[in-house]
């Protein structure tokens, strides 16, 4: 496969979910080899920080990356998903603050950005992650699995103990036209027994049933109620894909996830990196 950056620079303001700070990135073109690095540009010095599975640190609530020299970016999950959707390997993406924007808590703003910027094929080749022999991650319950399969396939089953929200599940070839379709709109969610716990931590700031799901007892607490009946598993894809793009490789193989979360995903990924 070719390696792709995007056509044009993209600009895009919004509120950081953690820090309820309004941030501003800029995704721009790169060239091939560079990968995807995350620049820091309210910090002066030592503010570059390479996307990748070595710089991956704090897992309990999002996917965050930091370099060596301690800087930091959260929640990069939703903006890796659509990045891996449209096939894109080399870009520079600049925040003044120390998370993405969370925008409504799915990846279409970020889709709707690049489908207007263009995405731009570069000269070089990229290697595919070839899955050949069954792989298998469990933790507590968590479960991921990888088996041989010629194009990037994902099945997902989510399963709480809750009263309005139990099991769902979804399956779905990994393509642009697919992702846009199934995946891109579906958002984050939380429960409402949690929402406390997370403010008095100075968690979820930015937080609100603009940018999330909030479930209740009977249902969920969004006026205009779910885009999808099984929204939750969507976006719980849209996150896997997300965290398994810090390998910036493209995928061949059936990933088949049961229960799974940010903590499993990224053992998943340094499983799938010895492959490389």
């Amino acid at each position: 496969m070719k390696r792709k950056t995007v056509q044009k620079a993209i600009m895009y303001s919004g509120i950081g979910v953690h820090k309820g700070k309004n941030i501003n990135l800029r995704i721009l073109p790169a060239q091939a080899g560079d990968g995807i690095v995350i620049k820091r540009v309210d910090l002066k010095e030592n503010n570059i920080i390479p996307v990748s599975i070595e710089n991956v640190f704090d897992l309990t609530r999002g996917t965050n990356v930091r370099n060596e020299h301690g800087a930091q970016v959260y929640t990069i999950e939703h903006l890796m998903s659509v990045l891996a959707a449209y096939k894109i390997t080399d870009v520079m993406i600049e925040v003044d603050e120390n998370e993405i924007p969370i925008g409504d808590g799915s990846g279409f703003h970020f889709f709707e950005l690049i489908d207007i910027a263009g995405v731009k094929e570069l000269d070089e080749d990229i290697e595919y992650i070839v899955i050949k022999e069954p792989i298998f991650v469990r933790d507590e319950g968590k479960i991921v699995i990888g088996l041989p399969y010629p194009e990037y396939r994902v099945s997902y089953t989510i399963d709480f103990n809750h009263t309005f929200l139990k099991a769902q599940y979804m399956d779905f070839n990994v393509s642009e036209s697919e992702f846009k379709e199934h995946v891109s709109r579906a958002r984050t969610f939380g429960f409402d027994y949690d929402i406390k716990y997370l403010k008095e931590n100075n968690l979820a700031l930015g937080g609100s049933l603009d940018n999330a799901i909030v479930v209740a007892k009977n249902g969920v607490l969004n006026e205009d109620g779910l885009r999808f009946e099984n929204e939750f598993v969507r976006h719980k894809v849209l996150d896997l894909i997300g965290d398994l793009k810090i390998l910036n490789r493209p995928i061949k193989g059936h990933i088949i996830a049961i229960k799974a979360g940010h903590a499993i995903n990224n053992k998943f990924a340094k499983e799938l990196s010895k492959l490389l």
